[in-house]
Order: structure tokens, then C-alpha cells, then sequence
């Protein structure tokens, strides 16, 4: 059974989105992160090897975060994406693996020779 937040922060100024666990895990996601690693088709695809490989989102802002029942948020971006559905069980694996997610967005970036930042 996965954990619930208890707390969701947003901290627009450093554009980081805190999220603190009913287990007492607490973690620190950028939304940067959050937006490359959407659960969204648009991000992830519609089957495995699908997906496209999110480029020049280095200063890109969460504007607001929308309950979808009582299991996820909806994250609306400040560069218009906004069908990513973040269930709890996704915000918890970001969250335990965000170095490993982190380093493996980094090397496809630098395999396709694109960039964190907007063009």
C-alpha cells in the first residue's frame, strides 16, 4: 500500500514542489522534474519506447495543483502542459528515485545533444 501526503508545498520563487508522506518521507521535487517525468501520453507515449524526450524545461513553473479524487493531483505548467495525472504511488517513486530519474533524463538530453534550457 502506498503512502498519502499529508502535505504538498509549492514554492513558486524556487519552483520546488515539497512532499511530505504519511511514513515520513519527505521529498523535494523540482518542476523541472515533475515536468519531464509527467505520467501524461503526450510525455510518457502510449507504449513502451513511446515517449518524447522533454527539452528546455529548466525554468518552466508549476501555476497550480488540482486534487483528482484521493489518489493524485493534477500539476498545471506554466508552459501549458497540464493532462499529466501525478497519482500518489508516481509522486512516491519520483521521489525514492529521483537521483536515478534525474541522471537518466540528464544522459538522454546529452545523447540527443538537446538541452535543459529554452531555445
Amino acid at each position: 500500500m502506498t503512502p498519502t501526503p499529508t502535505e504538498l508545498h509549492l514554492h513558486q520563487k524556487t519552483r520546488q514542489l515539497d512532499v511530505v508522506f504519511d511514513d515520513g518521507q519527505h521529498f523535494g521535487l523540482s518542476c523541472e522534474y515533475l515536468r519531464v517525468y509527467s505520467p501524461s501520453a503526450e510525455v510518457r507515449g502510449h507504449g513502451a519506447g513511446t515517449g518524447k524526450l522533454q527539452t528546455g524545461k529548466r525554468y518552466v513553473n508549476i501555476l497550480a495543483i488540482e486534487p483528482v479524487g484521493q489518489y493524485a493531483v493534477k500539476l498545471i505548467f506554466d508552459d501549458g502542459h497540464s493532462s499529466g495525472i501525478y497519482t500518489w504511488d508516481w509522486l512516491y517513486e519520483l521521489g525514492l528515485n529521483q537521483k536515478t530519474h534525474w541522471e537518466d533524463y540528464l544522459n538522454r538530453l546529452k545523447e540527443a545533444g538537446a538541452s535543459r534550457d529554452p531555445a
